[in-house]
């Protein structure tokens, strides 16, 4: 049975009520995807947020009566509580209270599948969570059921204030040691071009993922879907490979505690060589959802990276005026629609077209029978040249750089 959810929010002043409007939009949406039913909404125009309450005693006493009212059983604010916040309201609501940063965190647990994503969903929770414990109401017994409550998977959340620190000492260790690992499986596939998806949550990197990759990746219109990273190879063309990383959503206000635990999974995007940055043309807010995804771009340490900007969902969208809009804001934007395929053989070449600008032309000469060395030259490139000349094999071939260097380092290995 669903939770029954009024959602708060607060503004400084009567004009930025629409925008607030807007992103307990959001919220509704993301309580929805938590398994939460949203009955009512309070927006409250306040100059300076109260510290004991944010809301102020009076208002929180309103919304105690709407709860009685509606049998409501969970008040989800917009804002970021504090610890003192939290233990205040509910004590005079009545009900179990939680913020935004809690839902999100809850829907992550809901979606993690591997274990590498479960332990960082729960070292976020139990970072969040440790701050605020005395915020959760009667000696933490409402914790372990219910929205902003549940731990990853199948678990329960550890609630013991003595074990919890030593909890995370253990899922630290534990993402260090898979950190390790990843990063051998990173080093290993250098020698591949790295393509990352990134985007805000469902504008359909996933369905994108499966077109450009014929894979079978979990495709869902709800927010945070994807909370794994996915790997695979992507063939741009009979001699042109590369890997190409789905990942998860970006949100607005994406909780600090989740960026530091998914540092390992960030890390593909980080690292990638070239940003797919997928937007959702058919969403309004479509600009902002932009601005989002860069600016944490940025937080990771991949606002640099290049990237090429892809509105999918076109055929969602029938107004002229608003493609012409983008396009003029936008005019190096790739236009598709991962749900039809259109568009995608224009993002293919685009992609090409990047890569090709990386390729460097590179010479290797090999004794003419060592024809493994050849086969091994091969692998590395577009052959554009080569010819047998006093018992030398000279080859020229395109290729990317780090992959040739490697290639000549195992070539020069081989003659010793």
């Amino acid at each position: 049975m669903s939770s029954r959810v009024l959602l708060v929010g607060i503004v400084r002043t009567p004009r930025q009520r629409w925008t607030k409007a807007e992103e307990l939009e959001e919220l509704a949406e993301l309580t929805k995807t938590a398994g939460g039913e949203v009955v009512e909404r309070i927006i409250q125009t306040r100059s300076q947020p109260d510290p004991a309450t944010m809301i102020g005693k009076g208002k929180a006493i309103e919304i105690r009566e709407l709860c009685r009212r509606y049998e409501i059983q969970l008040v989800v604010f917009e804002d970021l509580l504090s610890p003192t916040q939290l233990r205040n309201l509910e004590d005079i609501i009545g009900v179990r209270v939680i913020d935004r940063a809690a839902v999100i965190l809850d829907i992550f647990a809901l979606h993690a599948r591997t274990a590498e994503a479960k332990a960082q969903v729960e070292l976020a929770q139990l970072e969040y969570f440790k701050t605020r414990l005395t915020g959760l109401g009667i000696e933490m017994s409402r914790l372990g059921g219910g929205i902003g409550t549940r731990g990853p998977g199948e678990t329960k959340l550890e609630v013991d204030r003595r074990r919890i620190d030593q909890r995370i000492t253990t899922l630290r260790r534990e993402l260090e040691r898979i950190e390790q690992e990843r990063q051998v499986q990173r080093k290993r596939r250098s020698r591949l071009f790295q393509i990352a998806l990134a985007g805000y949550t469902n504008v359909g990197k996933s369905t994108l993922f499966n077109r450009l990759t014929a894979g079978a990746t979990v495709v869902s219109d709800r927010l945070f879907a994807t909370v794994d990273a996915s790997t695979r190879v992507f063939k741009i063309d009979k001699k042109i490979t590369a890997l190409l990383t789905d990942t998860v959503g970006f949100i607005r206000n994406l909780p600090l505690q989740l960026v530091a635990s998914f540092r390992s999974t960030l890390a593909e995007i980080r690292d990638a060589d070239l940003i797919l940055h997928i937007a959702d043309i058919s969403d309004p807010k479509v600009e902002g959802q932009i601005e989002v995804v860069n600016d944490t771009l940025a937080t990771i340490g991949a606002g640099d990276n290049p990237q090429i900007l892809v509105f999918n969902k076109c055929d969602k969208v029938f107004d002229d005026s608003l493609f012409t809009r983008l396009v003029a804001r936008y005019p190096s934007a790739v236009f598709i629609s991962a749900r039809t395929g259109a568009g995608l053989d224009i993002l293919q070449v685009r992609i090409k077209e990047f890569m090709e600008k990386q390729m460097v032309v590179k010479s290797f000469t090999i004794p003419a029978e060592r024809t493994e060395l050849a086969a091994l030259v091969y692998a590395g490139g577009r052959i554009i040249g080569e010819r047998i000349l006093n018992g030398k094999r000279q080859i020229r071939i395109r290729g990317f750089a780090a992959e040739l260097m490697r290639i000549r380092k195992e070539v020069r290995k081989r003659l010793l």
